[in-house]
């Protein structure tokens, strides 16, 4: 009776039919790009995928949220491919089970977990120090081929990070951006090409216009109402991831040192895991049967097709959005490619995390952006 009760009281918020026809829709117009691209015998721009088994080194793979899922079914793949892989989670006993499953289906697998809470910036920054221990522990290189920023959730409702953050966009973007830089240096160092997959997803489509300052990035305009927005700050998160991916990749391009580092973001359209659990379970289960009726759903192991793609495509792949698997790529909306949007994200960002006590505003960004702030004050 209380399952049923909830269920119609997220089916009377507007959360629910953003969610419902909303997403839908966009889900649709992603689709309908590579639809079009075929229908009118236009070539879809696609990356082959690239084995590292040919590499000099063992590469070393760090992906977030690796415990279930996407993340899961990512690590096992990556693992069968020859990555090291450090799997990424907030839950110890979930990362241990983790690691049984996958060595129960490749028992050559290098794996090593690492428990961390991406929604905290003092965790996130132990994490980076015990990283950086086991690689010197190991046989491995001192640095990292591929980081996947893979860690995502779909809140129901408002809760804080300990810097104060909105949880969902502290996890979706903000703990993606500070691990990333974060892990810069260990990326910069490899002897090969090194690799930063973002996942992001088609409802950022759905944002028409975004504001950039401490209260938006932070989350905390969202809160104005009585009714937590979660479906607009689940679209907002992803579209910063996006903005986010764009402006690293053009920082790196222009940087003489990090020129071997490519960025991709890779959108896994629709798969049934485990992020819509704090949706009312019958609404989440009638929604899977709909979208898998519709031919619009996958399971993990189908569903980390673009994941993998864009980890494993050639190292001149940057600055592109895969989606729909086979290598495809398509363009994400035109707002998040808005460069300047994009710039004074970052600036933002690197503000707020400014503000923590863990770095001063020169440790979050980059050094060419450090140089133009300098000369512009």
């Amino acid at each position: 009776m209380k399952q049923l009760e909830e269920a119609l009281h997220f089916i009377c918020s507007p959360e629910f039919w953003r969610m419902a026809i909303l997403w839908t829709i966009s889900l649709v117009l992603s689709y309908w790009q590579l639809f079009k691209a075929a229908l009118f015998s236009k070539e879809i721009k696609s990356y082959r995928r690239c084995s590292p088994s040919t590499t000099p080194i063992r590469p070393v793979c760090v992906i977030t949220g690796a415990t279930s899922g996407l993340g899961a079914a990512t690590a096992y793949t990556l693992s069968k491919e020859g990555y090291a892989v450090a799997i990424v989670g907030r839950s110890l006993e979930l990362l241990s089970e983790t690691i049984r499953n996958i060595k129960d289906r490749n028992e050559d697998a290098y794996l090593e977990a690492f428990q961390a809470d991406l929604s905290s910036i003092q965790s996130i920054m132990k994490f980076k120090i015990s990283l950086q221990q086991w690689l010197l522990d190991s046989d491995l290189h001192f640095s990292v081929q591929l980081l996947i920023n893979n860690a995502g959730i779909l809140a129901t409702s408002h809760r804080l990070t300990a810097e104060g953050y909105d949880q969902m966009i502290g996890t979706n973007y903000i703990g993606a951006f500070a691990l990333t830089k974060l892990l810069l240096p260990l990326l910069e160092s490899s002897p090969i090409p090194a690799r930063i997959v973002n996942v992001t997803s088609f409802t950022h489509r759905n944002v028409a216009n975004i504001q950039v300052d401490n209260e938006t990035v932070s989350g905390k305009s969202f809160l104005s109402s009585n009714r937590y927005p979660c479906a607009h700050i689940y679209e907002y998160s992803k579209l910063c991831v996006l903005l986010f991916s764009y402006e690293l990749h053009r920082q790196l391009q222009s940087m003489e040192k990090s020129h071997h580092i490519s960025v991709i973001a890779a959108d896994p359209g629709v798969v049934q895991t485990n992020i819509m659990r704090e949706v009312p379970s019958i609404l989440s289960y009638l929604a899977f049967t709909v979208l898998r009726l519709l031919g619009l759903l996958q399971y993990p192991e189908g569903g980390i097709s673009s994941i993998v793609d864009a980890a494993l495509a050639p190292p001149e792949a940057s600055g592109v959005y895969f989606f729909g698997g086979k290598g495809g790529t398509i363009n994400s909306s035109a707002l998040s490619r808005n460069t300047k949007l994009a710039h004074r994200l970052w600036e933002t960002t690197c503000n707020l995390l400014s503000q923590t006590p863990y770095g001063f505003e020169e440790t979050w960004m980059l050094p060419a952006q450090f140089e133009c702030h300098k000369e512009n004050e």
